[in-house]
């Protein structure tokens, strides 16, 4: 009897202690301040023995699967020249680690928890658009649930390259894309899905800042995979960010102050032709679309391989100030110094003169000048009647002023010298033949210019219909332009 309870009582020491030893190694069962913490057991129960440098999977021909998600938050600077988009996004990834699961029943139904990033394995997925390290929150912290579902949240700023086409500017929409994959791990180690439906993501404008110079018009999704060298193949999910510029502020301060110069431009061409004041206004005008472009220029964008379209109608309606000045500087070189020049040629007269107001349904200006040839006909007629004769009252009859002496008056007067008789005295006075000359003259002088006044009316009426012709070409050439540019921008501010 005594062996047996030897062996009884050594039995019940070696269970006490083996129940010690137990309860020693079960997690978040040591005294102290932590001895009740279900959080600390659960944390100690799930880092023990994990490898955070291995993937997590049981079997390493299981393909980890990564659901990731895009959230535009706000379009904080769009570089033209250098072609980088700057955006801060809120990205979501998540996966499944097939070591880090627990049953919540023995952890106070503690169905998720919080792990640091450092102590668990984070797939390798980057942008590869990536040109610089943005300013990004720091986020230590991954949810981590009962299944073994890793949730890693967090927002970053990203630096990319895009290709951005200006041509369109102010009414550009660009399409800037966000290229997500893994760096090393080919698709049978890690492959990506996305979180939502294409559709959800494509129409989510939940967090964006709406109120800048961009608008976002929609995220679209595009998943693909590619391989480098045929022999290891890639999975990467390609989001499509399409924003559009806001047109408001350009429009009113670059395209109205364009369109106030050209319509005033326009409106010079009804000043007289034959006005100096035509020049100086359209001179004023270019100097003031040159001194809008100096100050604009800094506004449009500027790259190496392309100008913008607006850019291109800026010079355009310089070269139609330069044209519109130049026609202005011809018409009124033909309407001055009328006396330097030769009479209109004939084909001239006929192509000007006759045939273009007919073609063009130009109105002539005919009102001055048939006053002014009656009034040079009765001038002519006058001066036929009053200088080619003159009444002499103290003889009592008509003195031919304009007649010479005949050879019988000259034969009278040497036979009245030799006979010794009185020269008989000149029918003509010394006074009234001074006063011949100088009316002679002065009938020269007024055909002399009655004809260029002629020559000015020809070539005054020239100048008219050729301003008249040259501003019709000028207006449609300018309205064209204004429609085509006006409905491209309209096409590109719909689409």
């Amino acid at each position: 009897m005594r062996p047996s309870a030897a062996w009884t009582a050594l039995v019940l020491l070696l269970v006490r202690g083996a129940s010690r030893a137990c309860t020693v190694k079960k997690p978040g069962s040591s005294p102290g301040r932590f001895a009740n913490a279900t959080l600390v057991r659960l944390s100690e129960f799930l880092s023990a023995g994990y490898k955070k440098g291995v993937r997590p999977v049981k079997d390493w021909r299981t393909s980890t699967l990564v659901a990731i998600d895009l959230m535009v938050y706000s379009i904080l600077n769009v570089d033209e020249k250098n072609q980088v988009l700057t955006t801060y996004v809120w990205y979501r990834q998540a996966w499944t680690d097939e070591f880090l699961v627990w049953n919540p029943e023995d952890f106070d139904e503690v169905k998720q928890v919080s792990i640091p990033t450092a102590n668990v394995w984070v797939p390798d997925i980057l942008i590869n658009e990536f040109v610089d390290v943005g300013k990004s929150p720091d986020i230590p912290y991954v949810y981590v649930t009962h299944d073994g579902l890793v949730r890693n949240y967090k927002p970053i700023q990203v630096v990319t390259a895009c290709t951005l086409n200006i041509y369109n500017f102010p009414f550009d929409v660009q399409k800037c894309s966000l290229t997500f994959q893994s760096w090393l791990h080919t698709i049978d180690d890690i492959n990506i899905t996305l979180m939502r439906s294409p559709e959800e993501l494509r129409e989510d404008k939940s967090v964006f800042m709406n109120q800048g110079e961009w608008e976002l018009l929609h995220i679209l999704s595009n998943y693909k995979i590619f391989s480098v060298d045929n022999d290891d193949y890639y999975a990467e999910m390609k989001f499509h960010v399409v924003i559009r510029r806001r047109p408001l502020f350009y429009t009113v301060n670059l395209l109205l102050p364009s369109i106030f110069l050209m319509v005033m431009d326009i409106v010079g061409f009804y000043l007289p032709p034959d006005s100096g004041e035509r020049v100086s206004f359209k001179i004023t005008l270019l100097l003031g679309y040159s001194v809008f472009l100096i100050i604009v220029s800094d506004t449009l964008p500027a790259t190496a391989i392309g100008t913008p379209l607006i850019g291109v109608y800026f010079v355009v309606c310089m070269a139609l100030l330069v044209i519109s000045l130049t026609e202005t500087v011809l018409i009124v070189r033909l309407v001055h110094k009328q006396d330097l020049q030769p009479p209109v040629p004939q084909w001239v007269k006929y192509l000007v003169l006759e045939r273009a107001p007919v073609l063009f349904c130009i109105h002539k200006k005919h009102g001055l000048c048939p006053t002014l040839s009656s009034q040079g006909t009765d001038l002519e007629h006058h001066k036929d009647n009053s200088y080619g004769t003159a009444q002499c009252p103290l003889h009592h009859h008509t003195c031919e002023i304009g007649r010479r002496p005949s050879h019988h008056d000259r034969e009278g007067r040497l036979l009245g010298l030799g006979l010794g008789l009185p020269p008989s005295r000149d029918p003509t006075p010394p006074v009234m033949d001074s006063i011949l000359h100088e009316v002679t003259a002065i009938r020269h002088f007024l055909e002399k210019r009655d004809r260029c006044r002629e020559v000015a009316k020809e070539w005054l009426q020239v100048g008219y219909v050729l301003d008249v012709l040259l501003f019709r070409v000028y207006l449609v050439a300018v309205v064209a332009y204004s429609i085509t540019l006006g409905t491209l921008w309209s096409v590109w501010q719909v689409a």
